[in-house]
């Protein structure tokens, strides 16, 4: 390589690492809009949380063939761009194979990374088949169409050109170190890529040199390109797993989180000493609590976080009760419209020199409708179906609580449970001193 060649290198490495961690700023930035919550709380299992389930992957093969097919293609993506480390140093500093003095380490390398490429390209042939071809249910929905379906898509197809880049690249580098070609050291192993390396005979080497070094720079170009195209893909579960899995809420499925407000008036009221009549001091400088949740500042940080975890593979709608049966109501498209309006929300804060101005659309009605809202059952099983521990129910009650404590816009039967409550102390019509009337009657 020459010095140019580094230079131009440092300045494509550069550029691809500054954009993306701008849009790592920007995530984060979206993010802490949510309410502060506190998941700080037994950090040993969130650890084995992290683990078991981002680590270790054991939600994926709860369904066993595509769940093996997924930890090939994150072991591989992972494995494989372990060898991004030598193409950076080899860049920066005009070397070639810099690890190769490794040995027989580095021949293995080499070798399984070969395999895990080629198995790559296997499991995602295969993820694209069930998407473009077979079209399961879930990837057919009327919430991935447009640019979610598009995205997938994408996604699949840029594997398959860094794999092959990857592969074509070892070829023709395997073809030159047989010629003899100086610079092109004896290293490695290509279980895989030995098989490509004729496709290069009957060429010269300088020919074949100039190949491998644009197969070189293609794939290391690609990498970054897909590196900072995560921001705007489905893919960011890739790095969000991680800390998605470990701030998890650890309560078990189905308790509630209490609103503290209303916790607070509760136990004014069971407390015998408390005076009911007396004025509550009031903090000048606090804001209005709201209850519940309209809009994605409303929400916590964590489940915004959720938000741009979710992986969009639907599992969490295909086991959904209320979608089985025709009803509106989808988990993921939950997640994805808070994804959504989070990243509206954030545009017009850059838009407005970081100070967000009203701009009269909210989550709730503009991307949620109550009707979704009020179609879940709260059964946690999309919960339970997650990969990575999103819980787009959270989300759902706490835009429930607004509608309800806010708005006093729940459907009609929960009015009438709720006014009974309050008249009755049941949910039931009768009053009190009727409720065992039923024992006296007549079988």
């Amino acid at each position: 390589m020459s010095y140019l060649d580094n230079i131009f290198f440092l300045i494509l490495l550069s550029i691809g690492i500054g954009y993306f961690t701008i849009n790592v700023k920007k995530i984060l930035r979206n993010i802490n809009l949510g309410k502060d919550v506190n998941r700080k709380d037994n950090p040993s299992a969130r650890w084995r949380n992290l683990a078991i389930i981002a680590l270790g992957q054991s939600k994926m093969v709860k369904k066993p063939v595509m769940g093996l097919l997924h930890i090939i293609v994150y072991v591989g993506f992972i494995v494989i761009n372990l060898e991004v480390l030598e193409i950076i140093i080899d860049g920066i500093f005009g070397t070639h194979r810099v690890f190769a003095p490794l040995g027989s380490l580095y021949n293995f390398l080499i070798g399984s990374f070969e395999i895990l490429a080629f198995l790559v390209l296997v499991a995602v042939i295969l993820f694209w088949t069930r998407r473009n071809v077979i079209k399961l249910k879930r990837f057919v929905s009327s919430d991935l169409k447009g640019w979610p379906k598009s995205d997938a898509n994408y996604i699949l197809y840029f594997e398959v050109v860094l794999m092959s880049l990857f592969l074509l690249m070892n070829a023709s580098d395997f073809w030159l170190q047989q010629a003899g070609v100086s610079h092109y050291v004896q290293a490695g192993s290509f279980p895989i890529s030995h098989f490509l390396s004729p496709i290069f005979n009957g060429m010269s080497e300088s020919a074949v040199v100039m190949l491998e070094r644009t197969f070189w720079w293609l794939h290391i170009s690609g990498i970054l390109v897909f590196l900072n195209y995560l921001y705007y893909s489905k893919h960011l579960h890739i790095l969000l797993a991680f800390p998605n899995t470990y701030f998890a809420d650890l309560n078990p499925k189905g308790e509630l989180d209490n609103l503290e407000s209303v916790t607070n008036e509760v136990k004014l009221m069971l407390d015998p000493n408390a005076d009911p009549f007396a004025a509550q001091p009031v903090d000048p400088n606090a804001v209005p609590s709201k209850f519940g949740a309209s809009d994605v500042q409303d929400l916590n940080w964590v489940q915004l976080l959720n938000a741009y975890t979710c992986t969009e593979c639907g599992r969490c709608t295909d086991a959904c009760p209320a979608n089985q049966t025709g009803k509106k109501l989808s988990p993921r498209k939950i997640m994805m419209d808070t994804r959504d309006r989070m990243e509206e929300v954030g545009r017009n804060i850059d838009k407005n020199k970081g100070v967000f101005i009203p701009d009269n659309i909210s989550l709730l009605n503009n991307y949620i409708t109550a009707e979704e809202l009020w179609a879940c059952t709260s059964c946690n099983a999309c919960v339970e179906e997650c990969p990575v521990n999103i819980s787009p129910l959270s989300i759902i009650i706490d835009m429930r609580r607004f509608l309800v404590m806010e708005q006093s816009a729940a459907p009609q039967s929960l009015n009438a449970m709720m006014t009974n409550i309050e008249n009755n102390g049941a949910p039931w019509q009768y009053n009190q001193q009727d409720r065992l009337n039923w024992k006296n009657e007549s079988s």
